[in-house]
């Protein structure tokens, strides 16, 4: 009769907030400007920053309604071509930035869908993995679960002023990266006080 064992411990969650910018709605076609990141633990504690800003894709374009939103915020666009690396580079150091923390990483974004989808494209194609796997967490989803309030109705505007950072979305990568980190702990620890 063999004894029961115990379940080994699941190790903590990291919540790595990611915040692109690009010049185009799609990478390939596309680039991606700028890259930044900001790891959280489940407290709010923060781990790490990575903030990087790419050479353009060869051969790649520019899309017209996406350099108009940048005609519009030329300084933040200026912030995007500063201290420039190439793709390559940048992901491999992200990748590796990625693993070294003691947990299981959780890419955390808003909206999910749209930076996922360019972090993993840049991830295959320069690193051939990605230490999130295929999932990332949505913000606006996880509000919708928590609220029951209808997805399209969990915008930030009809999010509590409480759960919001002092800090203001500047179209900086890595400013916004922090922003949004800030603003999911908020709303993770309200989360758990709730289900207790």
């Amino acid at each position: 009769m063999t004894a029961n064992k115990e379940p080994k411990p699941m190790k903590q969650e990291i919540y790595i907030s990611v915040d692109i910018e690009t010049n185009g709605p799609i990478p390939g076609p596309y680039s991606m400007l700028s890259l930044g990141a900001v790891a959280f633990d489940a407290e709010g504690n923060e781990l790490g920053s990575f903030p990087r800003n790419f050479h353009t894709l060869v051969n790649a374009g520019e899309h017209p309604e996406t350099m108009e939103f940048w005609n519009k915020n030329p300084q933040a666009y200026e912030e995007t071509r500063k201290n420039l690396v190439y793709p390559a580079d940048g992901m491999q150091d992200f990748n590796k930035w990625v693993k070294k923390f003691n947990g299981i990483p959780v890419f955390t974004a808003y909206p999910a869908g749209f930076d996922f989808t360019w972090v993993y494209w840049y991830l295959i194609a320069f690193c051939q993995e990605s230490p999130f796997s295929f999932s990332a967490l949505d913000i606006k989803s996880y509000v919708a679960g928590l609220t029951g309030k209808p997805y399209r109705q969990c915008t930030k505007k009809n999010m509590p002023k409480r759960w919001f950072p002092a800090a203001k979305h500047s179209h900086i990568a890595i400013e916004d990266a922090r922003e949004q980190g800030l603003l999911f702990i908020n709303i993770l620890k309200e989360a758990r006080c709730q289900s207790l």
